[in-house]
């Protein structure tokens, strides 16, 4: 069958696959979190501290920057319509190899499986949004990603709540259950897409494309992106890996309410995720500028993880719980922002530009666990590295002020040709 011959694809089925993409990020971060909120009982039952805890998100993270980079490559080298599947299928089926743990050293070795295969994700899934969207809407589209995250983290603690008896080991069924749900999502990639969808022919290079990837990487607009993720990614991960420990050793809540409330807290993160890409399209409407726009939404975004500082003074209560929610909120609303940032530098390295930013924040930020783990166990405290955790965002905020010239403003960056576009 020849490009004519084939009918192009409508508006609601490009977001209908971004919706295929929130599912991904939902399955991405299910497993995830999975011994996030399993950590009391598995930490007691491996006999594990808070320091080799921490380890194995040291662990996980490394891995995840390793996978970036490979996986960053391989997506702009292949086509993603095979890669992202076979990716997905190797995180689902090390996810479930955790529940089958029996030492810290195994699950040492799957943690670590499992952020290799998870990085891929991130430049697969932007790949395709950037092929389908146009730059209005990409922000949008990559809020609509990016909110499986907080969906995903919404679901894996009522799953767990119903596996979780008062049996020794019954965390470990919640694994093999999780990871088989991606499975399922590789059969849906199939059927809801051809090979050729994701084609597009080449379009004439951007300035700054035709300077090299080597050119970006030694540019101002680079690290103010790179700065900017590194306080996103500390405040998110940090909130992520400790938030149960925080709630049941270091507020004392019941290990039920301590599950229930991270639910809540992700529906908050999902909510702020979304807050992010309408509140851009309303000021782009207004005639705000697509970049201006998401440093705005951005800035927001910082004030609300600075409430933060406010975590020391609270005990256990409402208000105390209310401003997590206020802070998840914030922090998820900056991962939409960023992507659409990493796509502004490149039209022609998306995927590159994608695990060469995963792979230096994953490699800066992951010792950060570690760290949080020796300060607790020290300090029989999570506060500190929770406040510190919340002012990290702003990071950004400065980097794009002093690094992202101001007088050379991209243009909008047009998505790739499709071939079957008329």
């Amino acid at each position: 069958m020849n490009r004519e011959a084939i009918a192009p694809r409508s508006v609601a089925w490009k977001w209908g696959i971004t919706g295929l993409l929130l599912a991904a990020t939902m399955i991405n971060y299910m497993d995830r979190v999975t011994l996030a909120n399993a950590s009391v009982r598995v930490t007691r039952e491996l006999h594990l501290n808070d320091t080799q805890y921490g380890n194995l998100e040291l662990a996980f993270g490394w891995a995840f920057a390793a996978g970036s980079l490979v996986f960053g490559f391989l997506a702009d080298r292949f086509r993603v319509y095979y890669l992202y599947p076979v990716i997905l299928a190797g995180w689902s089926l090390t996810g479930m190899a955790t529940g089958w743990s029996e030492g810290y050293w195994q699950l040492l070795g799957c943690r670590t499986l499992l952020g290799f295969f998870e990085a891929g994700h991130w430049p697969c899934a932007l790949k395709t949004t950037f092929a389908l969207l146009d730059e209005k809407q990409r922000t949008m589209g990559n809020s609509i990603l990016q909110s499986g995250a907080s969906i995903g983290a919404i679901i894996a603690p009522q799953i767990m709540k119903v596996m979780m008896t008062d049996q020794p080991g019954s965390w470990r069924g919640a694994f093999v259950v999780i990871g088989g749900i991606g499975l399922l999502w590789v059969l849906g990639w199939f059927l809801c897409l051809r090979p050729r969808d994701l084609d597009y022919a080449p379009v004439p290079a951007p300035r700054e494309d035709a300077a090299g990837l080597g050119a970006i990487l030694f540019s101002r607009r680079f690290w103010a992106v790179a700065l900017l993720i590194l306080g996103t990614q500390t405040v998110w991960h940090i909130n992520r890996v400790w938030m149960m420990k925080f709630l049941q050793t270091g507020r004392g809540y019941e290990e039920r309410v301590a599950l229930n409330f991270n639910s809540v807290f992700y529906i908050a993160t999902d909510a702020g995720c979304l807050l992010a890409g309408f509140v851009s399209l309303w000021l782009i409407r207004r005639g705000a500028s697509p970049h201006g726009a998401r440093r705005t939404v951005y800035t927001a975004g910082c004030v609300l993880t600075s409430l933060s500082l406010l975590l020391p003074c609270l005990g256990k209560g409402g208000p105390l719980l209310g401003t997590l929610l206020l802070i998840g909120a914030g922090a998820l609303a900056l991962f939409p922002c960023y992507y659409s940032f990493v796509q502004e530098l490149s039209s022609a390295h998306v995927g590159r530009l994608t695990g060469l930013l995963s792979l230096w924040v994953w490699a800066v930020t992951s010792p950060l666990h570690s760290l949080f783990g020796m300060l607790a166990d020290h300090t029989k405290s999570y506060d500190l590295g929770l406040v510190v955790a919340g002012l990290a965002p702003w990071l950004g905020v400065f980097a794009m002020m002093f690094l992202w010239h101001k007088d050379k403003e991209p243009a909008a960056s047009q998505p790739p040709v499709s071939p079957h576009a008329h």
